[in-house]
């Protein structure tokens, strides 16, 4: 049980640091090449932060453990709310603009629940990948065509600031950018190998299904990314940055790393899939909307990330028991 754990510990680390580096790599590439920031933020930095789960669940799935390839994702989507989003609250009030509420959570909704029909006939099969695919060229095409002639508007001003200043700070030549891009690729893939069979060993040896290591170990260590960039959002007074980087990683999740294993390892999934592990995703993203408009509107406060906080630790909870029976 050592080393798979070491190889866990190790994976994760060497994941998020890489992360980070295909991250910075990429988005100065893009800068130096003349994207504007606001479309490197709803992109490429949103994107970059759901590498890690990519990553492992095309690993895990060609490894044969679609089940953990599955609970990563769903998981890392409760960690980001439930987790992330409580703890970021806790440390300053999050201000979430009217455009978020009325676009980006609607959009991340509809997701889940299109997710959720395709969960629900406890299966997960090609088609069911066919059809996040589609709706992920759907998603980008509405980021680049609807997003972009909204630039300008005071709320998108003002995350464009907020991404200009981040991405200011660590200025990179095109040479630089594309050594940070290539090498973050690579140890990307090799760390997720390697955390990837830690926690199957894990699984073998602690008697457990693999989508239980998905849910809890795998999608916590692979939330941290987000936790961190949130958190030095926050830290620095941009909040909107903290809240879009929650909801564009919890898209792309389901866009991006759940039609892995439905492409590459089609395969029946237990039925607590879809009414423990989906119906709490879905419950914390319909709170994400919801919760803005009771008490200080527009704010997730203390006490809302508090709530956050409850259910997250409710669920490990329930986890816990569903493996003790």
């Amino acid at each position: 049980m050592l080393y798979p754990l070491l190889a866990v510990l190790s994976g994760t680390a060497a994941l998020i640091w890489s992360a980070d580096r295909f991250v910075q790599g990429a988005a100065a590439m893009a800068k130096n090449m003349g994207m504007s920031v606001f479309i490197i933020g709803l992109t490429i930095v949103a994107l970059g932060t759901s590498a890690p789960e990519i990553i492992i669940s095309t690993s895990a799935a060609l490894s044969g453990s679609p089940g953990l390839a599955i609970g990563n994702a769903l998981g890392s989507n409760i960690a980001n709310i439930g987790l992330v989003l409580g703890i970021t609250a806790l440390i300053a009030p999050l201000h979430i603009q009217k455009q978020t509420l009325r676009e980006d959570i609607p959009v991340l909704i509809i997701i889940s629940l299109v997710t959720g029909i395709l969960l629900f006939d406890g299966t997960l099969n090609q088609r069911d990948g066919g059809i996040l695919v589609f709706l992920l060229a759907c998603y980008l095409y509405f980021l680049f065509r609807h997003k972009s002639k909204i630039a300008h508007t005071p709320d998108s001003e003002t995350i464009s600031k907020e991404l200009e200043e981040e991405i200011e700070e660590e200025h990179l030549s095109k040479g630089q950018a594309f050594f940070y891009f290539i090498s973050g690729l690579v140890i990307l893939l090799a760390s997720a190998k390697i955390l990837v069979w830690g926690a199957q060993e894990i699984a073998l040896a602690a008697g457990v299904d693999e989508a239980i290591i998905g849910l809890t170990l795998v999608a916590l260590g692979t939330s941290l990314p987000e936790l961190a960039a949130s958190i030095s959002s926050t830290l620095k007074g941009h909040h909107d940055l903290a809240i879009g980087n929650i909801i564009g990683s919890n898209i792309f999740n389901l866009l991006t790393v759940l039609p892995m294993p439905a492409l590459l390892a089609p395969s029946n999934i237990p039925s607590e899939t879809f009414t423990r592990d989906f119906s709490t995703m879905f419950l914390l993203t319909a709170l994400l909307l919801l919760l803005p408009f009771t008490g200080k509107k527009q704010y997730i406060t203390a006490a809302k990330g508090v709530v956050f906080l409850a259910l997250y630790t409710g669920y490990y909870a329930v986890l816990y028991q569903s493996e003790m029976v």
